[in-house]
């Protein structure tokens, strides 16, 4: 899978949109959450390219980016639940992650 593929600019705007969200979370949630979530997504996308990269590995590697995924995930959900982010914010995060693990599942179905 090339790097153009939709997974990687639907990525790429999950990035864009949670960044700035990040570093306008409230203060006692800097150093953890605010930290976390970004290094989850910047794990998944970095991920993904050694994915296109390495073929001999790419099941592998795509199983370790569904598992970053997962665990972007359930720090947005933690997010939200500390009050974080807002429900609206959560919505537009879950949206874009699901639409993103949509992407991933069909690229691994084209590996078996």
């Amino acid at each position: 899978m090339s790097s153009e593929s939709p997974i990687f600019s639907q990525t790429y705007d999950l990035l864009r949109w949670l960044l700035p969200l990040a570093a306008k979370m409230p203060r006692e949630h800097r150093n953890g959450l605010a930290r976390r979530i970004p290094e989850a997504a910047f794990a998944f996308q970095n991920t993904l390219i050694a994915a296109t990269k390495t073929p001999a590995e790419t099941a592998y590697l795509l199983s370790q980016a569904d598992i970053a995924l997962a665990e972007l995930r359930l720090l947005l959900r933690l997010a939200r639940d500390l009050q974080a982010l807002s429900f609206k914010q959560y919505e537009e995060g879950a949206r874009r992650s699901v639409e993103i693990g949509r992407l991933l599942g069909g690229w691994l179905r084209t590996l078996a």
